[in-house]
């Protein structure tokens, strides 16, 4: 089979080509770093984790994007708040995104531009589209304009004389008195006493929030990238700006694909702060939950449906959780110590589980049917860590028996990001780094090595070796470990 995905944009599936062969582009609309992350963001973010580790898995070459939203009204009304900077709070959040990320196994961006940092780039782009009459400047603020983009509206399949006021999302009464047309969104907002500013042509200022998204991808990726993800909450405004202010600029199209992923609903009810049932994935782990039980959860329902998020969902997942952790548990023993004497080649019954996992994942990333792919495979792997847990004496013999599918469960559950987890707090007891600080340490060592700071890199296994981790690196780019 090929893999097919159902793009947002025609609102079709159909069998995925990248524009180059063997190589795809992926951005990510990242977080706005004003808060600790949530539930929604678990959802999402191991969501296109999933995708990436499975075009990997299936020979692709990867270059994977991610942005940082480090200026915005939030940051800024935090940092007010707390008398501090936005600064400040952008990189407090920025590190607990980077340890969430890696408590949840999600492997790190190649590339997470910060919004900041790419100030040249959204200048030039700005610039662009005014110097082709698709913006206009308005005391110190620069507006696109949307009548002057005749595709506006493709994505979302909303008509412009449908629209509401404040479209923007982020806009003042006082932006409003600006435009030409309500629906106009700002490029670069003039400054306001009190807030950070940049130097540019229309005065000093900052960008808007779309205008970021489209400067990052030009920026790392090129004008036409394969995949642009992100959650079904941005498909409008966010999503459908960026298309015309790229799209404007470029006269190319900004994504051939555009995926979203389904929101979460917590006992029925969108999740929100304003109901008071808003979870951070900190808190939620804190509370006992598992980094893999979450996992799981998540990987449960498609990912462009909504996802209720209850405790029985949640007690469920950990149950199912359970026991596939004993057989993989079991499985990373018997691959540990086989030292290559298990059997010559795979059965027939593993070659067909194999073709049953990809034909699951083939079909728009049908995590659901992965799984049971996955559960019935961990069956025998689990009867036996059952039977040597009540003290079989045969189920010692019979392990080596099992080494290959050992492998191919380690080998899929890895392509859904999945491992071995201690069930007894976070290392069940175990001394030496737990799950989340390994996985933190992984991917600054993926980071180094992206930097081509390999000392850095090997001295982060060096530690890590030294306290009992050894790292066992994969094709595709993926990272294992076990502890001694």
């Amino acid at each position: 089979m090929t893999l097919r995905l159902t793009n947002s944009l025609t609102r079709r599936s159909a069998p995925f080509e990248p524009l180059q062969a063997g190589q795809v582009s992926m951005y990510c609309c990242g977080v706005t770093v004003y808060d600790l992350c949530h539930l929604g963001h678990a959802r999402s973010y191991i969501a296109w984790d999933v995708l990436r580790r499975y075009l990997l898995w299936s020979g692709y070459q990867v270059t994977f994007v991610q942005n940082y939203t480090d200026i915005d009204d939030k940051i800024l009304n935090r940092a007010a708040k707390e008398g501090s900077s936005m600064e400040v709070v952008s990189e407090r959040n920025i590190d607990a995104f980077v340890a969430d990320m890696a408590a949840l196994n999600i492997l790190p961006a190649d590339r997470m531009p910060r919004a900041t940092q790419s100030l040249d780039a959204i200048r030039d782009l700005i610039g662009e589209l005014q110097a082709k009459g698709a913006a206009y400047g308005a005391d110190g603020d620069v507006y696109f304009a949307v009548m002057k983009h005749a595709g506006y509206g493709k994505l979302s399949g909303r008509d412009l004389s449908e629209q509401q006021q404040n479209a923007d999302g982020r806009v003042s009464g006082l932006e409003e008195a600006r435009k030409q047309h309500p629906f106009d969104f700002a490029l670069w907002k003039g400054a306001k006493p009190g807030e950070p500013s940049f130097p540019s042509p229309w005065g000093p200022g900052r960008p808007g929030w779309h205008i970021e998204c489209s400067a990052m991808v030009r920026q790392e990726l090129g004008d036409t990238i394969d995949l642009h993800l992100g959650g079904a909450d941005l498909i409008f405004p966010h999503h459908e700006n960026e298309i015309a202010q790229s799209e404007a600029a470029t006269g190319k199209p900004l994504a051939r694909w555009w995926l979203h992923n389904g929101m979460v609903n917590v006992g029925g009810e969108k999740m929100s702060k304003s109901l008071g049932n808003f979870t951070t994935i900190r808190a939620l782990l804190e509370s006992g939950t598992s980094a893999m039980t979450l996992r799981l959860f998540v990987l449960q329902a498609h990912y462009r449906k909504p996802l209720d998020f209850t405790q029985e969902a949640l007690a469920a997942a950990a149950t199912g959780w359970k026991g596939l952790n004993a057989a993989l548990q079991l499985a990373a023993q018997l691959v540990t110590g086989a030292a290559g004497d298990g059997p010559d080649g795979p059965s027939n019954s593993l070659a067909e589980a194999r073709l049953r996992f990809a034909a699951a994942m083939d079909d728009d990333l049908n995590t659901s049917a992965a799984l049971a792919a996955l559960f019935e495979l961990a069956k025998p792997l689990r009867s036996l860590a059952n039977r040597s847990e009540r003290g079989d004496a045969q189920a010692a013999s019979e392990a080596k028996a099992l080494q290959a599918e050992a492998r191919l469960l380690l080998e899929l559950a890895s392509v859904l990001g999945l491992k071995p987890e201690a069930e007894s707090g976070p290392e069940g007891g175990a001394t030496g780094p737990n799950a989340a600080e390994i996985a933190a340490q992984i991917a600054a060592r993926q980071a180094a090595k992206a930097a081509k700071n390999y000392g850095e890199a090997d001295r982060i296994r060096a530690s890590l070796l030294d306290q009992g981790i050894e790292l066992i690196d994969k094709p595709g780019g993926l990272t294992d470990w076990l502890r001694s």
